[in-house]
């Protein structure tokens, strides 16, 4: 059933939805976290706790304090991983040394993003920059990665290791290859200096990817100033307004936040010039090459795009309608039967969904999500929730902190950050347990409602507490392949898998499916700015890329390339995407879509694939689950029996 045929018996037949609501009279714990404002006031800056529960960072300083805590431990551990005798103890100290720096750097990676306090952000944005350096450096130590190289040079040392610690020390030898080890002293410093230049590119990017555009209160009809944000005598518009129902503020968001930034246009051409003096450096053809080596994708190959848009459209075998086309700001409201919002979103509250997922965790996996109080100084923001995540047998096993609302600075992006990735500590005997952000950027509940989304914020939450699963339920012994530290392409799987659920009338009656994104077009484009360089600019590519993949014009004066920041965390990966749908859509369709709540299928899917992050090869946890090898055509055929509904329904659309 299409996601526009669902919705529309769904809201034909909200009599029974009327009849469940009424049933219900109270909201269980986790749901009155999320439907009730704050009411007590935080103390969000307290010298006896810090971010996260790190005494250090109660204060914008506490960075440095940290920073310099991480680099003494690093420079302790990498003595003794390059003097210990080679065996399971090497890559322990390795891993040890890896998560030293990552549980600063990724805690830091997110405050610079998300922190409402400017000096915050700047003082991680310095430890980011401090500690990647460093990171990059011990890439192209030669000493280091020759005590990796005596272990898996032996092969009676490595016929003594277990699976999990030969493959995480390949990993680790994998980094150092595609750093520039390779290379003589002159060109590994050259390597060194463009990953350091990369890095200040990265955050450079990333900033202005999310920065609002603003224009003159005058130009913009008086009627739709209360739609953006006001600064004075001008609007802001901070993102495309995709869900909102009115036209013209699509319209106005779309032609205003996608105007050309000529300062971010610059920074993107020199990333895309350095990422592929970087590649060519190292020894790859291309920095898409380099990116997607040890993925499920291997190489940058269209082989699998281009059956996709011959099976969906056979008498155009070059150009492929999607369902969802962001660039005409189309929204769930102009489908074929027109539904009014207002209809449906009373029974999308936001505690309502988070109900909804903690029932579908306890129905698959045992698990429970449990709303605790942070302490003074964890959070950063007031209307951030803190979960608990706890199995019914195994206890506490980890925590997920809610980042969900909108609000100034802070970036209009959905996304999953990991915090602090888990591992077993040899050195205490406990398990380091797992702790990551959801960010979302969903309205605020007001005075007579709590907080109600549209099918695409639905959508978006379960994706990314699909990221959040992941990581909550793997059991690691490393923290190098920690939950979502796996390939890119992999890691998508339980993310996108989690949309399916979250369209599945059996899972939650009142959830309707969204529209698909556009992103075949997403990935043929990042795959040509990754590859040889071009004699034109990216907006040049921009259209003709649009043109040949979405058969629509260019809107001119706009530049949506700046505003696609995943060219940072996925460059040349967007591709990934198509993979981890396949992947998705096949253990939906044999695993889980007769049964959705089926508690077997649900062990086994946490079994075979969410429980090794990165430790295992992606493509053997696909056919653990499947229990069979799939193969490149069964992967084409689960993508076009997602999309081909849609295209239809988008051709009958766009004839009438």
């Amino acid at each position: 059933m299409s996601s526009f045929k669902r919705l529309f018996y769904l809201v034909k037949h909200r009599h029974l939805w009327t009849h469940v609501r009424r049933s219900v009279t109270t909201w269980s714990p986790v749901g009155a976290a999320f439907n009730t404002k704050t009411h007590r006031r935080l103390n969000l800056l307290d010298k006896n706790g810090g971010l996260f529960g790190v005494p250090e960072l109660n204060s914008p300083a506490g960075f440095q304090v940290a920073t310099k805590a991480a680099l003494r431990n690093t420079e302790r551990l990498l003595e003794k991983a390059c003097s210990c005798p080679p065996g399971v103890e090497t890559v322990e100290s390795f891993d040890q040394l890896s998560d030293g720096l990552c549980k600063v750097a990724d805690l830091a990676d997110f405050v610079k993003v998300a922190h409402p306090d400017q000096e915050f952000r700047e003082a991680a944005e310095r430890t980011c920059i401090e500690i990647g350096t460093v990171v990059e450096k011990l890439n192209t130590n030669v000493e280091l990665c020759q005590s990796l190289k005596k272990l898996l040079d032996n092969p009676e040392i490595v016929a003594q290791l277990d699976p999990d610690t030969r493959r995480v020390a390949e990993l680790f030898l994998f980094d150092f290859e595609i750093s520039g080890i390779h290379l003589d002293d002159k060109l590994r410093k050259e390597a060194v200096a463009l990953h350091v230049k990369l890095l200040d590119l990265n955050n450079e990017f990333l900033a202005g990817s999310h920065m609002p555009n603003r224009i003159a209160r005058s130009v913009i009809p008086e009627h739709l100033h209360l739609q953006f944000a006001s600064e004075g005598s001008f609007i802001q518009v901070g993102g495309l307004h995709a869900d909102s129902p009115d036209d013209l503020v699509r319209e106005i968001a779309y032609r205003i936040y996608l105007y050309p930034n000529a300062d971010l246009m610059e920074c993107l051409e020199e990333l895309l010039k350095c990422r592929y003096k970087l590649a060519k450096l190292v020894g790859y053809e291309s920095y898409g090459h380099r990116a997607l080596k040890g993925t499920m994708a291997k190489t940058p190959d269209f082989k699998m795009m281009r059956n996709m848009k011959k099976k969906l459209n056979p008498r155009n075998s070059v150009k492929m309608a999607a369902s969802f086309i962001p660039f005409c700001g189309l929204c769930f409201t102009h489908g074929r039967y027109n539904i009014e919002p207002s209809l449906y979103s009373p029974y999308l509250s936001l505690g309502a969904c988070m109900e909804g997922l903690n029932n579908l965790f306890s129905e698959l996996y045992g698990v429970s999500l449990m709303s605790e109080p942070p302490s003074a100084g964890e959070v950063w923001s007031e209307d951030v929730r803190k979960l608990a995540v706890v199995h019914e047998t195994e206890g506490l096993l980890g925590y997920i902190y809610c980042d969900f609302f909108v609000r100034p600075d802070k970036p209009h992006q959905d996304c999953h950050f990991t915090i602090r990735g888990g591992r077993w500590c040899q050195e205490t005997g406990q398990y380091q347990l797992p702790v990551v952000v959801l960010m979302l950027s969903l309205p605020h509940p007001t005075k007579s409602a709590p907080t109600l989304l549209t099918p695409g914020m639905m959508e978006n939450l379960f994706h990314e507490m699909g990221h959040a699963m992941h990581s909550m339920l793997g059991r690691t012994r490393y923290q190098h392949v920690t939950g979502t530290r796996c390939a890119t392409d992999f890691a998508e799987v339980p993310s996108i898998l989690m949309e399916y659920f979250a369209t599945d009338y059996r899972v939650i009656s009142q959830f309707a499916r969204h529209y698909e994104t556009g992103q075949i077009f997403y990935a043929v484009l990042d795959q040509i700015y990754h590859s040889q360089p071009q004699d034109r600019s990216t907006t040049d590519i921009l259209k003709e890329m649009q043109q040949k993949f979405y058969g629509l014009p260019y809107t001119t004066n706009t530049a949506w390339q700046l505003r696609f920041s995943h060219l940072i965390g996925y460059g040349a990966k967007y591709y990934s995407y198509l993979m981890s749908r396949a992947v998705a859509s096949m253990v939906w369709r044999q695993c889980f879509a007769q049964d959705p709540l089926n508690r077997d299928m649900g062990e086994r899917y946490r079994r075979e694939m969410l429980a090794h992050g990165g430790a295992k090869e992606p493509m053997l946890m696909v056919e653990g689950m499947l229990q069979r090898q799939p193969t490149i055509e069964e992967f084409v055929d689960a993508l076009v029996s997602e999309l081909n509904p849609n295209f239809e329904t988008f051709i009958m659309d766009s004839e009438s």
